[in-house]
């Protein structure tokens, strides 16, 4: 177990390290990237960009702009180019909104598509399935751009159940908390509900057929028994697995629609503005952010793995 933990920390150590020098390679290189255009604008002087260039370190050879961007953002000293404010700071300010939709979300679109995947392979073939097959392709092919505009029509504008957006912090009010992230969370769920309810369906019925589970019956088992100790408890193996991804994913800013929507401020709609106006800085610590998410969680998945099966082993 401690190498396992060990291989870990040093394998997010590396990935860090190389997604940081691609993204800031990216963003140096991309064409009319310069942020020193960026700033002195379209009006200024060649003499005006190179005074700017000079100023914010720009005409350092590329390896040395990289390191000081690193130690800037690891320091908390990290200033965004163009919006002027600090990197680190902006960051924490929309991580609680962020982590709130995040695993609020992960936890229902989770325990949904538990309950939906199981019984539409209960009932395959059958008219429920049928219908559960429809709704989940219905719900991956809405946009959460037109999912969000149409609750908020419908539940916050006419019915008046649910705000029409913003975000109220958990220690300020509970309740107001809840009812302001309901429509983010049933958003950004629905999508995953769709697809992850047919992947865990589909395993489900390659499942069913195993060894151990004829086994499991020929020793006297109940249906129910069967499909929660043995059916259900390996086929979760890889939705757990991608829910680990997804949920790392969504904290590092993949709900940048959702949370432009709703007008969360987190740290999605932060990216969204960073990538509007090509700003390095922001961009490269939400990547970071994300990178450092997905390999936490891919380990924490890892050790689920080996409690979900007996047969998986961490050496």
């Amino acid at each position: 177990m401690g190498r396992f933990v060990i291989r870990r920390l040093l394998a997010m150590v590396v990935v860090l390290i190389v997604i940081s020098i691609v993204t800031f390679l990216i963003m140096v290189k991309l064409p009319g990237g310069d942020p020193a255009d960026r700033i002195a604008g379209r009006t200024a002087t060649q003499a005006q960009v190179q005074q700017i260039r000079h100023k914010y370190g720009f005409d350092q050879p590329i390896f040395q702009q990289y390191a000081t961007t690193m130690k800037n953002i690891f320091t908390g000293q990290a200033e965004s180019i163009t919006q002027g404010f600090n990197v680190l700071d902006e960051i924490k300010a929309g991580l609680p909104a962020t982590l709130s939709l995040a695993f609020g979300a992960g936890i229902f679109w989770l325990l949904a598509s538990i309950a939906v995947g199981t019984l539409a392979a209960i009932k395959a073939g059958k008219y429920t399935d049928r219908v559960l097959t429809v709704l989940a392709m219905a719900g991956v092919s809405f946009p959460p751009f037109f999912l969000g505009a149409v609750l908020i029509y419908f539940l916050g504008y006419k019915a008046g159940i649910f705000p029409l957006g913003g975000y109220v912090k958990f220690t300020s009010n509970p309740w107001q908390w809840f009812t302001h992230l309901v429509l983010p969370w049933l958003t950004l769920s629905v999508l995953f509900i769709g697809f992850y309810s047919r992947v865990l369906r589909s395993t489900i019925l390659d499942t069913i057929n195993e060894d151990y589970v004829r086994t499991a019956r020929a020793k006297g088992l109940s249906d129910r028994q069967v499909l929660v100790r043995h059916i259900l408890r390996n086929s979760l193996i890889p939705i757990i697995s991608l829910w680990g991804l997804d949920l790392a994913q969504v904290i590092g800013g993949g709900a940048i629609l959702t949370e432009s929507v709703y007008n969360l401020h987190g740290v999605g709609q932060l990216a969204a503005d960073s990538i509007r106006k090509l700003d390095i800085i922001p961009i490269l610590a939400i990547v970071l952010l994300t990178a450092f998410a997905v390999v936490v969680l891919a380990a924490l998945v890892d050790i689920l793995y080996a409690y979900l099966d007996p047969r998986i082993r961490l050496t």
